[in-house]
């Protein structure tokens, strides 16, 4: 696991964009597939991204990307869903083909359908093979929307929303009573299967769940701390979300490179 600290938010989402870039670019053939989330966190990254598109150091144009997570009870042409979020934030940002964005369907007749097409979902991820799996932090420690005490090997599913995280959302919706209470989300297992993870987190309200995350047991009381699991996982913070870490000089060391001397 690598961590990288930078000064502000800003910074940040440079260090991050590099990490993705450079992820993708160890793919030697065929198209790039990019796992993608939602939230405030990553459109800093999406940002930075699209200046390498507008440098030409970057092309998303036939880059597949697969969206970590949905509301159950939403289609995908809701203003809230979060596919159409992606399209506005990510997709005419970047340059990515809309018909290229994956996102899961949480919309049916009943819950035997969406497990179906839950199921239809993983499945289509584990045949693309994601390069970089892009990933946010909740207070709580969740990633995607597995909620603490989620299975570290879980698959995509339905999976129940917790108080903290409808509360953090409402923002977006017509109070409390209209967020979902259920979304469809990438498992924790899946997720692990990216070839790298990039982690971003900013601000001090992650400060706890960061540490919790990257210093504390592996456990499912803290969905995020699989990423100690992952062999190539980028996690990618400010100063405010670092403030709790105990391992801080040595992430620093380790971030200055290789200096051989006699």
């Amino acid at each position: 696991m690598e961590v990288l600290i930078a000064a502000n938010a800003e910074e940040a989402a440079k260090l991050a964009a590099t990490a993705v870039l450079d992820g993708l670019a160890m793919r030697t053939s065929g198209n790039n597939v990019l796992g993608v989330a939602t939230g405030s966190t990553p459109l800093g990254l999406y940002a930075e991204l699209a200046k390498a598109v507008a440098n030409g150091k970057a092309d998303f144009t036939n880059t597949l990307a697969f969206a970590l997570d949905e509301y159950v009870g939403l289609e995908g042409t809701h203003e809230q869903s979060y596919r159409q979020t992606l399209v506005h934030e990510l997709c005419k940002i970047i340059g990515l083909r809309e018909e290229n964005l994956n996102t899961p369907d949480g919309f049916g007749d009943s819950e035997a359908q969406i497990r179906t097409q839950s199921a239809h979902y993983d499945a289509a991820i584990t045949a693309a093979g994601v390069d970089v799996q892009i990933l946010g932090i909740g207070a709580n420690g969740h990633i995607g929307f597995n909620e603490p005490g989620s299975s570290l090997r879980s698959r995509t599913r339905i999976k129940r929303l917790s108080a903290k995280t409808r509360q953090d959302n409402a923002r977006f919706f017509d109070g409390i009573d209209s967020v979902p209470t259920h979304s469809v989300t990438q498992g924790l297992g899946t997720i692990l299967d990216a070839r790298r993870l990039v982690l971003v987190a900013t601000g001090a309200h992650k400060a706890e769940a960061i540490a919790t995350a990257l210093e504390g047991p592996l456990s499912s009381a803290c969905p995020a701390s699989v990423v100690q699991l992952h062999p190539d996982a980028v996690v990618v913070l400010d100063e405010a979300a670092a403030a709790g870490l105990k391992n801080r000089g040595y992430y620093d060391d380790c971030s200055s490179g290789l200096q051989f001397g006699i």
